[in-house]
């Protein structure tokens, strides 16, 4: 299921939007700041962000540039030519005019969405001293081949793609259903676990922290 972050302070739009998403089948997060937006993303990654400007704390021109490899569609009232050309160049990946069709937003959406999807994914991945082979399932570390299951290695490939952030156990299930799916909730933390020890096994470093009651996350050195 794709994921949408609505950042929008007015409760009546973001109340309709969530409404139309749900019921199109997105899962829908909300955050009504600039400043509620990024602690959100801090912990989140959606497939695409809906993102007015006119935002309390900071405005949707402050965060977009801090909104990286996520396709952002601008939902304002502004309708000034220079403003969507701008925004666009800082990295929006459309702009939508208040008052606006349903329909038509979907469609937008849908497209961002198609588009990011044939991106093609990487195959070998990099952080620090790990490299991860996505497509056979093996780790290398400090030459040392590590084999790993598929669930194992979904979830280091998920942490390795987003090596700044937390990511929660919601969003690590949803997201690693995609490449398999014996992972429960109940089975999470048994994988974490075995993955941190075939990791710690190869030079004994721990290269992913639980973040108590919310994720894991990659350590930095």
């Amino acid at each position: 299921m794709k994921q949408i972050l609505i950042i929008d302070d007015d409760m009546h739009i973001g109340n309709m939007l969530e409404e139309v998403l749900t019921k199109e089948g997105y899962y829908v997060k909300r955050a009504y700041s600039g400043t509620e937006a990024l602690f959100v993303l801090s912990g989140a990654r959606p497939d695409l962000v809906l993102l007015d400007l006119m935002l309390p704390g900071l405005n949707g021109e402050e965060v977009l540039p801090q909104i990286k490899g996520i396709p952002v569609i601008v939902v304002s009232a502004k309708a000034d030519v220079d403003d969507k050309v701008n925004l666009l160049l800082d990295g929006a990946a459309d702009y939508v005019t208040k008052p606006f069709s349903t329909k038509e937003l979907l469609a937008r959406i849908a497209v961002q969405l198609r588009n990011n999807a044939s991106v093609p994914d990487v195959a070998v991945l990099v952080f620090e001293d790990i490299t991860l082979h996505t497509d056979t399932h093996m780790a290398e570390i400090d030459g040392r081949e590590i084999k790993l299951t598929r669930t194992e290695c979904a979830i280091l490939k998920l942490l390795m793609q987003n090596p700044t952030q937390v990511i929660t156990k919601s969003l690590l299930l949803e997201r690693i259903s995609e490449d398999t799916p014996d992972c429960t909730e109940s089975s999470l933390k048994m994988h974490v676990s075995n993955l941190r020890k075939k990791l710690r096994k190869a030079n004994g470093k721990d290269y992913i922290e639980a973040v108590w009651g919310i994720g894991f996350k990659l350590r930095m050195e």
